[in-house]
């Protein structure tokens, strides 16, 4: 298994987190609000599970490979290597924490890559700390959420002699900007994202800075101030910093690299205000101002600021365009000789094409089926208008703004599915339509333009069937839909398109989600999982296939639903394209379920490995599947 983790960098709220956090002792102090970020480098490794020890490889920017080095998976041997200090001792703590709460073996941890700058402001050390949290979490499947894993790393880390910030965790949630807003003991986390990608450069100014001295003056008025400048850091700290990094957010909601630009000059501006004079040996930093100032720079960027605990340590700065990035790049290293990093905040990957699985034989529907695919079936719509059920599937698709929709037939049954897609009626039949009906009947050939076909050549299963498509889908995220489920909105807002919003938002693989009773779990895949947001959004555990009552009584419940009821499968996905590698191994190995390539065991690999979330949808799921489904779909149907 193979994990990334990415460092962070503090785009705004330096210091905010630790003056937050006084809360507790002085509720006048302003909550700390802190945006942060992931970088573009960070560290790779692979993993896999021990029988009794932590063993660990390391492989340094430089590329000097450290290691192995083994601990025994003992509480007592991991204490005393964390509190060592040391490269091994953030690993060691990270491990300490988890067997002091959960039953696991050991790891191997091959840290075969790192990119990421070390002890550079960048939180090296909490991305250390984050993987090996994130590693015992997906070979042993604790089931943690991704905040889970970053209180099991701060944990860990604050049992080695580090002293880090509660922000330094947060690149466990990848290169995606969050807020962290620092309540005394409370802690709250906001993922956000860009709807255009913006461009940052970070620069090592190469030269020294002591931040524990930072740290220990800038404290000096926390809880209670007691002079002039003391208040002024509490000022800095809690209101200034809270209305800057508001007004960053709204920047970010709309990629506005200019106006972020100009609140990284203000925020430098009180920074140097109201924090050097707290620390003037430190924070006068002549060499991070002679960078910022630089005017053959200023053509290039926005604006920019010093990062973390600030001082002569690192500055970053937003670039006007890709272009501009490259050019500051180039500038910085030619006239200072100044190592620099890039750094991209990018939109979710749009979810672009749909795949509608249509091969099988339909067997419950049997003799309807020899006439015709079940896909194919007669539905009537909301306006009156007879449709073969896939239009209506593929309508769904297109109306939440995918823009090419993959149907996988046998290849016996292509014809049938072009001759309504791609096939205009006689013109003798065209002229016996109403106009209305002329007028449909170019649409679906307007339709037609944006569905393609994949071939499933063998019935092998729901899982070989998804995998025919992977040339069409290729290396992007997908939206999934049964083709024996119709799907009615109970708002605006169609089914699709409100698991695709919630994708854009999360940029994780999520399945649409309904309440169901417990005397028909056994018909439908059945999830575990932890509510993120309750009542709507939550954190997957668990894939089950049709389980016993039993079985789910004893995992499958979820907190806050009625008695008896669970959350099964509404018929709908966005999928990472990491689904096929799994695919892929099952059909190489031939790891078949009742004989068969199934898709829910790749979808809790998936899960285990790169998240998983589910979404109650609000609306409602038509099953045509059988006999009495479809007879009940063809009565409700249309009104809804």
């Amino acid at each position: 298994m193979k994990i990334f983790v990415p460092g962070r960098i503090c785009l705004f709220g330096e210091h905010s987190d630790w003056a937050g956090g006084y809360r507790r002792f002085n509720a006048e102090i302003g909550k700390g609000y802190t945006l942060i970020t992931g970088t573009d480098q960070g560290i790779y490794a692979e993993v896999e599970p021990h029988p009794h020890a932590l063993v660990l490889t390391s492989t340094t920017p430089e590329g000097e490979v450290r290691g192995p080095y083994e601990i025994p998976m003992e509480a007592g041997a991991l204490l005393q290597e964390a509190q060592r200090g040391g490269y091994w001792s953030y690993a060691a703590g990270v491990a300490y924490q988890i067997l002091t709460n959960s039953q696991v073996r050991g790891l191997v941890i091959d840290n075969y890559k790192t990119d990421l700058p070390i002890k550079k402001g960048l939180s090296s050390s909490a991305a250390i700390s984050v993987l090996v949290a994130r590693a015992f979490n997906r070979v042993y499947d604790l089931k943690m959420t991704v905040r889970g894993e970053m209180e099991l790393a701060y944990a860990g880390e604050i049992t080695t002699p580090s002293r880090c910030g509660r922000m330094d965790q947060g690149c466990a949630y990848g290169n995606r900007p969050i807020l962290m807003t620092f309540d005394g003991d409370h802690l709250d986390v906001q993922e956000l994202q860009v709807p255009e990608d913006m461009h940052f450069v970070i620069v090592d100014l190469n030269a020294e800075k002591d931040t524990t001295e930072i740290l220990a003056r800038l404290s000096r008025g926390f809880p209670y101030a007691e002079n002039e400048v003391e208040r002024g850091v509490q000022r800095l700290l809690g209101p200034i910093n809270d209305r800057i990094v508001h007004q960053a957010i709204e920047a970010l909601n709309f990629s506005d690299a200019r106006r972020l630009g100009a609140l990284m000059v203000e925020a430098q501006e009180f920074f140097d205000r109201y924090a050097t004079p707290a620390c003037p040996e430190e924070l006068t930093s002549p060499v991070l101002h002679r960078v910022l100032n630089y005017e053959p720079l200023k053509p290039h960027i926005w604006g920019g600021k010093g990062v973390g605990s600030q001082g002569d340590g690192t500055a970053q700065f937003i670039a006007r365009s890709q272009a501009d990035q490259k050019a500051v790049i180039e500038i910085i290293e030619r006239d200072f000789g100044m190592d620099c990093l890039t750094l991209s905040l990018q939109t979710s990957p749009k979810v672009r094409k749909a795949l509608i699985p249509a091969a099988g034989f339909g067997t419950r529907l049997f003799p309807a089926t020899k006439a015709a695919k079940k896909e194919l079936f007669p539905i009537v719509d909301q306006d009156g208008i007879a449709k073969p059920a896939i239009l209506l599937i593929v309508e769904e698709a297109l109306r939440a703004g995918v823009e090419e929709v993959i149907i996988i037939v046998q290849e016996h049954d292509l014809e049938a599915f072009q001759v309504l897609f791609n096939e205009q009626i006689t013109i003798e039949n065209y002229n016996k339509l109403s106009r209305s009906s002329q007028a449909y009947a170019r649409r679906i050939l307007e339709i037609g333009h944006r569905v393609t076909f994949a071939i499933q050549d063998r019935q092998e299963g729901f899982g070989h069937a998804v995998y025919c498509a992977r040339e069409a889908i290729g290396d992007e995220p997908f939206l999934l839909m049964l083709g024996d489920h119709l799907y009615r909105s109970n708002n605006e807002v169609s089914c699709a398109a409100q698991l695709i919003r919630t994708y854009q938002q999360h940029a994780t693989s999520i399945l649409g989600l309904r309440q169901t009773p417990e005397d028909q779990i056994a018909n439908f895949g059945t999830i575990g999982g932890v509510w993120l947001e309750e009542d709507r959004l939550l954190n997957v555990t668990e894939f089950a296939e049709k389980p016993t009552a039993d079985y789910a009584r004893s995992n499958l419940q979820v907190a806050g639903l009625p008695p008896d009821t669970y959350l099964t499968v509404f018929g709908q996905y966005i999928i990472q394209p990491k689904l096929f590698e799994y695919l892929e191994e099952h059909i190489a190995h031939n790891v078949r379920e009742r004989g068969e390539f199934q898709l829910t065991s790749a979808l809790d690999r998936l899960r285990k490995e790169d998240g998983f979330l589910g979404l109650l949808v609000d609306g409602q799921r038509f099953d045509f599947g059988l006999p009495d489904s479809y007879l009940e779909t063809l009565r409700t149907f249309r009104r809804g």
